[in-house]
């Protein structure tokens, strides 16, 4: 397939800039793979296509506010800092995204806070992700992640088109996140709340989560035409063998396997093994899914309206079926269904 392929008119307005009042209540298209049938919901009533011992998929990896405003010394130059990824935390060494990146040299250093509480110093900027930032702090690396966390911001994708708010500190992460890593929250798992939780406990729908830690590399451009010439960044996950044993037995019972977002079918697709089951992993994937492909563990996909030419989409096809996935899309735009992390869901069975 070509990126050209993936291409759709999107407009400003059709990017959910904030999230639906209530997390169960942001709006469901339903996409039946073998008909073509399209259904519309509320996402509270997703439960009514699953039955007992059906199997939910999550991804329980926790967003870090990874964004951060500082100062350039002696310029005062305003710098907006992302933090990647801690490479070393007994240095305090961070791989960093700067912006305007044109500013910063190494050796300079920037200030953060209002009473430049925290300082860092830029020691490389020559790594294919950035710079790499050595924070200057004594004290405990808790104490260090604590002052470090109270001056971030959530990292809203770009395409929100605005400043975070303390509601994103909330909202722009699941409520079952707990380990901590990503830049990227798993949007699809942003639409349950701790009712459908409960109600997914009531009717006997099982759930299980694995960890993908999500990167900014969900957001890169795609400069190639020809996709098989695409690499992805790599992400750090994680499969538990309870994770796996759960998956695999729900799957051999014949049991629905939903994995909720992409991230979480991307996880389950770079650790299957040749007989169709699951087998623990801890390690990273650079795994690009783009159609045509065979999936061999989930029977159902909740993924939310992602934008074009994104590799989300491009998942969201392979599973799907292109054709019936770019029809089901031209109705969301129609029906006005919201685009982007704090947008709408879809469900494809």
């Amino acid at each position: 397939m070509k990126l050209s392929q993936f291409k759709f008119r999107l407009t400003e307005e059709q990017i959910a800039r904030y999230p639906a009042p209530n997390r169960d209540e942001s709006r469901l298209m339903v996409l039946h793979r073998a008909t073509g049938t399209i259904e519309h919901r509320l996402f509270k009533e997703i439960l009514d296509y699953f039955d007992e011992h059906d199997l939910f998929v999550f991804n329980d990896t926790r967003v870090f506010p990874a964004l951060l405003y500082g100062n350039k010394e002696k310029t005062g130059a305003k710098i907006e800092v992302f933090l990647l990824r801690e490479l070393d935390e007994e240095h305090r060494l961070w791989d960093v995204l700067v912006d305007p990146a044109r500013k910063i040299r190494i050796g300079n250093k920037l200030y953060f806070g209002e009473d430049d509480s925290m300082v860092a110093e830029v020691i490389d900027n020559t790594t294919s992700r950035g710079r790499t930032l050595r924070f200057l702090f004594d004290g405990s690396h808790e104490e260090f992640k604590e002052s470090l966390y109270k001056l971030g911001y959530p990292p809203l994708p770009r395409y929100i088109n605005r400043p975070s708010e303390p509601e994103d500190f909330e909202r722009y992460q699941t409520i079952f996140a707990c380990n901590e890593g990503a830049v990227v929250a798993p949007a699809a798992g942003l639409h349950f709340s701790r009712e459908l939780l409960k109600r997914m406990e009531i009717k006997g729908v099982d759930s299980v989560a694995l960890t993908l830690h999500l990167g900014l590399g969900n957001f890169r451009e795609i400069d190639v035409e020809d996709l098989t010439k695409h690499k992805m960044d790599s992400e750090q996950m994680f499969v538990r063998p309870e994770v796996v044993e759960q998956v695999n037995r729900a799957k051999d019972e014949n049991h629905r396997v939903c994995a909720i977002g992409t991230s979480v079918m991307r996880a389950m697709e770079s650790t299957v093994s040749t007989d169709g089951h699951l087998k623990p992993y801890e390690g990273w994937t650079n795994k690009f899914i783009f159609p045509p492909y065979d999936f061999t563990v989930a029977t159902g996909l909740v993924s939310n309206f992602h934008m074009p030419y994104s590799t989300m989409l491009m998942m969201v096809a392979a599973f799907g079926g292109y054709e019936k996935v770019f029809e089901a899309y031209e109705v969301a735009l129609k029906e006005g269904y919201r685009f982007g992390a704090y947008g709408d869901a879809m469900l494809i069975l």
